[in-house]
């Protein structure tokens, strides 16, 4: 049976309060907030985000980690929410090297809620990956350091790396999907423009090899939307932090 990833709770990695919160005020996590909270590796003194149940953010201290629940002193409300207000999804063909640690940090940092690493015709493998640099293990704690440092509500799933096939399968169940292609002369942002906020959104970025033919034929029996990013051939890393930003700037996640 085939996962439901957006209809699942988008919080379950976000600490949301389910009252109103005020400064200079003490809550309890427990239950589900309390594994919310587990999921990001706290500490007594750390300072954390929570969402309360009119969709403000607030920061908070833990002032105190038991076993089953935590005491966190809510001293500031923040200025503006730390979550876009639709749920992106980033599928990113496998790159050399690094690069990878860097998508997954500055996607972080941009908003997007989950990411997803295949493989394509043109990509490496993750087997080709790990002999040289064996770091999978390493991309979800990636994530929840981005998250912590750009103090987002919210961690993004990191998926297991899977076939192009199986991608495009995870994506169906998203609201709007977008593939960039080189030779596409329709821009993203112009894509995007006069268009409002769809509830999921599917970004799918190729391989620094390119895609293969059949692979935008694929993409676009799926519902895919071409779109480029102008004349310049842009590495794989380049593309994927330009896109989200592109698509957090038009829809109000930035």
């Amino acid at each position: 049976m085939r996962t439901n990833h957006s209809q699942r709770n988008r919080n379950h990695r976000q600490i949301c309060f389910p009252a109103r919160l005020k400064e200079e005020g003490e809550i309890v996590l427990e239950g589900n907030l309390f594994s919310a909270l587990g999921k990001r590796e706290p500490f007594p003194g750390e300072i954390i985000t929570v969402q309360d149940a009119a969709g403000k953010a607030f920061r908070g201290r833990i002032i105190e980690l038991k076993e089953d629940q935590a005491r966190v002193f809510i001293f500031e409300e923040m200025t503006g929410p730390t979550e876009p207000p639709f749920d992106l999804f980033l599928f990113q063909a496998l790159p050399e090297k690094e690069r990878m640690e860097l998508i997954i940090q500055k996607a972080t940092e941009l908003g997007v809620s989950c990411i997803c690493p295949f493989k394509s015709r043109h990509s490496i493998s993750l087997e080709e990956r790990e002999a040289t640099q064996p770091k999978t293990h390493r991309w979800q704690q990636i994530a929840l350091k981005a998250a912590k440092q750009c103090r987002r509500a919210s961690v993004p799933d990191v998926l297991p790396y899977c076939s192009f096939a199986q991608a495009l399968e995870i994506a169906r169940e998203l609201d709007f999907k977008i593939i960039l292609w080189e030779k596409e002369g329709t821009r993203l942002a112009s894509l995007i423009r006069n268009m409002p906020p769809p509830r999921s959104v599917a970004m799918i970025i190729g391989p620094e090899g390119g895609w293969a033919e059949e692979e935008i034929q694929q993409a676009l029996q799926e519902g895919f939307c071409a779109a480029g990013l102008g004349g310049r051939i842009l590495r794989t890393e380049t593309a994927a932090i330009a896109a989200c930003a592109i698509l957090q700037y038009e829809w109000g996640g930035l």
